[in-house]
């Protein structure tokens, strides 16, 4: 009786042996004939052409089964990613972030890192460039997380596409022990809110009084818009009679042109309500607009100008808010005379201090934090907690008033 390893070997006339199969893998049949092993040796013995065939077989199966992998894409420098992705990847950005981003790649991060593959790169490189561009080169603490954010895109890119494995970039910006960080910031640096006192707001208020930024600077101090938002506000997102400002757009300039552009962020579309002060000075405001119109008509008709609004279409400036009896328009440069002034009387105004104080008053006044939130307009409500633990002179005060009453 024929044994079963016997199966598929057989003796050949010379007396040397060979062996033959056909198997069925994934629905595919092998089939094999051989009368010599690997090195074109003749099998001498039956045993050695029934390992052989074994062997033959168990191969055949392993490679049938094998799951063939896929190419590695070529390796990518630095510079393909951010190519790629200004060509395919940010079409959705707002205008001064691609503006912003193509800065700091043509003044700093192509020289540095644009040769470089992308696979190569590490932690510690990075956080070195870092420290360097903060201690070295002195650039601001804030400056300089835009160049994080930066290495951030780009690594993202680079997984997104396939060019950076899930470890390399879990490590370079996932992982809270080996991602890119900053450096650590100087004892110096004051990244705090900057609130005005009460005795300074009265100093401001005086000095704006009867100015022609006098709309702006009120916009700001009680209403807390940013500089952009302020410039850019319509009269028709005026409601005196609810009481509220809506805020839908903001002013930039974009290749010399003035431009009305969507918001920063979604958040930043807001209903924001006038306390009464607010509301008696665009009332008034409104009723010289009208006074303007009979008396300036044609300085007005001569001095407008045209801008492009959000939806494409060109509107007249005396639309704004912030447009002067005669017809000229304000921009966000119509503070800096101001600037110069103030800081003659010791004070450093900025217009973005005064949406500070805006937002650290509220808060003091224990204002619920979700509703500072939406009227400031902020993304994320620990931004808006920022406000409540900022050290301020009234904070203080009320502190040390607390404090007595233990």
């Amino acid at each position: 009786m024929r044994n079963y390893n016997d199966v598929g070997v057989y003796q050949t006339e010379d007396g040397c042996w060979g062996y033959r199969f056909k198997v069925l893998v994934n629905g595919k049949y092998i089939e094999k004939k051989r009368l010599t092993d690997d090195a074109g040796h003749k099998f001498k013995n039956k045993t050695s052409a029934i390992k052989a065939r074994k062997r033959a077989i168990q191969m055949a199966e392993e490679s049938a089964n094998a799951v063939e992998a896929p190419p590695k894409p070529a390796r990518k420098t630095v510079k393909d990613i951010f190519e790629e992705y200004c060509e395919k990847g940010r079409a959705d950005r707002a205008y001064n972030t691609i503006k912003k981003q193509d800065s700091l790649w043509k003044n700093y991060l192509l020289e540095a890192f644009g040769h470089r593959y992308i696979d190569e790169i590490t932690t510690a490189e990075v956080v070195d460039y870092l420290t360097k561009l903060y201690y070295e080169k002195e650039l601001a603490f804030r400056y300089v997380e835009s160049f994080l954010k930066m290495f951030y895109l780009i690594f993202g890119q680079a997984y997104s596409r396939g060019y950076l494995d899930v470890n390399a970039y879990n490590r370079l910006c996932v992982n809270k022990d080996t991602k890119i960080h900053m450096p650590k910031l100087k004892t110096d640096d004051d990244l705090d809110i900057v609130a005005f006192s009460r005795e300074e707001c009265e100093v401001i208020d005086n000095h704006f009084r009867g100015t022609n930024a006098e709309t702006a600077y009120m916009l700001g101090r009680f209403c807390g818009l940013r500089i952009n938002e302020c410039f850019g506000l319509k009269w028709q997102d005026v409601d005196l009679e609810k009481g509220i400002i809506r805020i839908r757009r903001q002013m930039q300039y974009q290749d010399g042109l003035i431009k009305l552009v969507s918001l920063k962020t979604r958040n930043a579309k807001r209903d924001i309500y006038m306390n009464s002060r607010v509301k008696e000075y665009f009332t008034a405001l409104a009723e010289k607009r009208k006074e303007a119109e009979q008396v300036y008509a044609l300085r007005r008709t001569q001095n407008q100008t045209f801008i492009l609004d959000t939806d494409g279409n060109h509107i007249s400036n005396l639309e704004l808010v912030n447009t002067l009896p005669n017809g000229h328009i304000q921009t966000v440069n119509s503070m800096k005379y101001h600037s110069r002034e103030l800081k003659k009387k010791g004070i450093n105004f900025k217009y973005h201090y005064l949406r500070h104080t805006y937002g650290t008053h509220l808060a003091v006044m224990n204002t619920p934090t979700h509703l500072l939130c939406n009227q400031m307009g902020h993304g994320s409500i620990h931004v808006t907690e920022l406000y409540y633990i900022a050290l301020s002179k009234e904070g203080i005060e009320v502190l040390k008033n607390n404090l007595e009453q233990l």
